[in-house]
């Protein structure tokens, strides 16, 4: 009876995951083998991630999908029920395992910037996975597994649960918006066939030629200081980036260590106090 309540049980709860959630998990039955000999949903997702790495996240779709595989479009629906759920499942095959953690004892501050590195890293090698939309927090294996690393790099840090989940949201959305920023970029100089380097030079004489002093006088001591004279290294802002938010968790960090410490502080002085209070009363009844 228990065996048969807890297997319904099970059931409910399958019911009501997405079929992308269920699918990522194995929860859900895959289908046998079709007519076609060799298609599987490994396949499917591994060609649906070539097409959008070679033309775009656009270019995906069940029909095109068919064609690359040479079977019907209708025989994808055996595997995959809906395009979402293959983006789900693409998002997942781009975004792999994260690395190993780092050694014991490393600082905090050391682990979320090679954590925050190694998901830029995973993100440029898939450029179209920032085209997806954001469907809700980690729930795959793979997200999750990168949200457990990006968590245990704040170990030792102070931080309760709730300050590192906005943590971990803070720097993986910097990454996300970083890289969708130069993947943006790439693609506006590769139409125009120019380098970024010619991109930068010729963002600087367009606003010099319309950015007058009076109207525009910090637009002006920005272009007469010839910061965009010289490329920059392609890691700047990245670095820039991560330094300030750093600096920022790195002052919250200190600010509860802070309070901590104040609140240890009060307690010592209530319980002395109190203390004091005892030995006057027990004085004053001899």
């Amino acid at each position: 009876m228990a065996e048969e309540q807890q297997g319904e049980q099970t059931d409910g709860q399958r019911g009501d995951l997405p079929a992308s959630i269920e699918v990522a998990w194995g929860l859900r039955e895959r289908p046998g083998k079709g007519p076609r000999p060799g298609l599987d949903l490994d396949r499917i997702v591994g060609a649906a991630v070539r097409i959008a790495s070679g033309e775009g996240l656009a270019a995906v779709s069940m029909g095109r999908l068919a064609k690359e595989l040479g079977v019907s479009t209708m025989s994808l629906y055996r595997y995959v029920a809906a395009k979402d759920e293959l983006y789900v499942l693409m998002q997942e095959a781009a975004l792999g395992l994260p690395p190993a953690p780092p050694a014991p004892g490393t600082p905090w501050r050391e682990a979320l910037t090679a954590w925050a590195r190694a998901l830029r890293d995973g993100s440029r090698r898939h450029l179209w996975a920032t085209r997806l939309p954001v469907g809700g927090p980690p729930a795959t294996p793979n997200s999750v597994a990168w949200m457990e690393r990006g968590l245990s790099a704040l170990d030792g840090s102070g931080l309760d649960e709730g300050s590192r989940i906005s943590v971990i949201l803070l720097i993986s959305g910097f990454v996300r918006s970083e890289v969708g920023m130069m993947a943006d970029l790439a693609e506006a100089q590769a139409k125009a066939g120019i380098t970024a380097e010619e991109s930068l030079v010729r963002y600087g004489q367009l606003l010099a030629r319309f950015a007058d002093a009076e109207r525009f006088p910090a637009v002006t001591r920005m272009l007469e200081s010839g910061v965009l004279d010289t490329p920059e290294d392609p890691d700047y802002e990245f670095v820039f980036g991560m330094e300030r938010l750093l600096d920022g968790i790195e002052a919250l960090v200190r600010k509860k260590h802070a309070d901590e410490q104040g609140e240890r502080g009060k307690q010592d002085e209530q319980g002395e106090q109190g203390e004091q209070g005892e030995q006057s009363q027990q004085g004053g009844a001899e």
